[in-house]
């Protein structure tokens, strides 16, 4: 009713009025479906908060749709831009009947959200059972309204790290889509010689235990930089930067020192997405190295800055200085839709994948020899934020987990022996990680 009545109140015709909040029903269902499909989560309060991102990235979404979803969605935007210049009244009455309904419509939703019954309804965060008994549009409103109740306050400082080694610098890197392909296709033919050689010489790997399946890029990168749980988050956990910088002291600049160590984050994107450019700073980076910093990608190798240029840019700056250097990079050509990114005529979506993912072990190859020849004591993290979903041969319901290896470099440049330590862990405990052996 609050939004017929806000249809209403513009258009001040009762059937373009109806007609409209059915078509806006509709594309949230479409859209939540679309999501569960590919993503395994039905839509989510916070995912509305990206509405701006859709326009300046619409990759990012409407490859979750399919051909004549998006056709319908045109021909009826069209069909209601045409209806709202074709039935619009001018009568002032009607406007005014539907700013009247919109009033007691609202005040009814505001009235029933304070008695017990309601009260007590989407109490934990449990988003695919409370859609299944609520419905889409009440668990949406009161997820949203749960969320805007978690306190405001922020958690303490964070206790200054323990003494650990005398690392000198510091690389975490959130790689793209990054799986072992292994698992992903059930293939040893698959298997990436850079990470199974780190995996051998590695300080600490295993399984990182993320939440997201084909996105949610943020709930990991929250994890690792931030180290906190997704239990404690509440509501907050959909997405974590909605609330990320009133809890900048957390952050592991702040946690190495930011003035012992210059904290500089990669990432060749736009930074206004997820409102890095805000965040970042609060959370102690002294620099955003972003899109600007690297040359346009060539047709040949996609849509997105390669995972080599970004490992060339991260190597130039970890030897610029030698001051203590912590470097976050978050890498993006392994983004997909991997169906248009430098696909060649006959390839499979499977093929297009390992192409991608191949690059980001070459990365993690090329790190390692990089910080060797800067023979400077380092420690190098390299995981992936989340799974690929790619229709027929990656798709939600199983295991999300990714792979992440902890590399300690001493001062000739050599992999230093260590338990070679197999541990699964979270994003918030590689956060503890990283710190432990820097």
């Amino acid at each position: 009713m609050v939004a017929f009545s806000l249809f209403l109140a513009v258009s001040g015709d009762m059937l373009l009025a109806a007609l409209t909040t059915l078509a806006l029903q509709v594309l949230l269902v479409v859209s939540s479906n679309a999501k569960l499909r590919i993503l395994g989560e039905p839509l989510h309060f916070s995912d509305l908060a990206l509405i701006f991102a859709v326009f300046r990235h619409p990759q990012f979404y409407f490859s979750a749709l399919s051909l004549w979803q998006k056709a319908c969605g045109l021909v009826v935007l069209a069909a209601l831009i045409g209806a709202f210049v074709w039935r619009f009244d001018m009568s002032f009455t009607t406007h005014l009947v539907g700013a009247g309904i919109g009033a007691v419509a609202w005040a009814a939703i505001a009235l029933s959200l304070r008695l017990p019954a309601f009260r007590v309804l989407a109490a934990t965060p449990e988003a695919d059972s409370d859609v299944a008994k609520l419905g889409l549009t009440p668990t949406l409103l009161l997820y949203w309204l749960r969320w805007r109740g978690t306190p405001q306050h922020a958690p303490g400082p964070a206790e200054p790290r323990a003494a650990a080694d005398d690392a000198e610098i510091v690389i975490a890197i959130q790689c793209e889509s990054f799986a072992d392909p292994v698992e992903l296709f059930g293939d040893g033919k698959y298997a990436l010689p850079g990470l199974e050689n780190a995996r051998l010489q590695a300080a600490q790997w295993g399984n990182l235990q993320v939440s997201g399946f084909g996105a949610y890029t943020m709930r990991t990168e929250y994890g690792v930089l931030f180290g906190r749980e997704e239990e404690e988050l509440g509501f907050c956990r959909y997405d974590p930067f909605l609330t990320a910088v009133r809890e900048a002291e957390l952050a592991l600049p702040h946690r190495f020192g930011i003035e012992a160590w210059r904290s500089l984050f990669v990432h060749p994107h736009d930074m206004r997405f997820y409102n890095r450019h805000m965040i970042m700073p609060a959370a102690g980076f002294a620099e955003l190295v972003s899109e600007e910093a690297f040359a346009p990608s060539l047709p040949s190798e996609g849509r997105y800055v390669t995972d080599k240029a970004v490992a060339d840019k991260i190597l130039h700056l970890a030897q610029a200085s030698d001051e203590r250097r912590f470097i976050y990079a978050v890498t993006i050509e392994n983004h997909g839709p991997w169906s248009v990114d430098g696909a060649v005529e006959g390839d499979s979506l499977l093929h297009q994948y390992l192409r991608r993912v191949q690059a980001s072990d070459a990365m993690l190859r090329q790190l390692l020899d990089g910080l060797a020849a800067l023979r400077r004591p380092a420690v190098l993290a390299f995981f992936g934020d989340h799974r690929p979903s790619i229709p027929g041969f990656s798709q939600p319901g199983g295991q999300r987990h990714t792979p992440y290896v902890i590399l300690k470099l001493d001062r000739v440049g050599k992999v230093q022996a260590g338990a070679n330590a197999r541990e699964d862990i979270t994003p918030a405990q590689l956060h503890r990680a990283i710190l432990g052996m820097a």
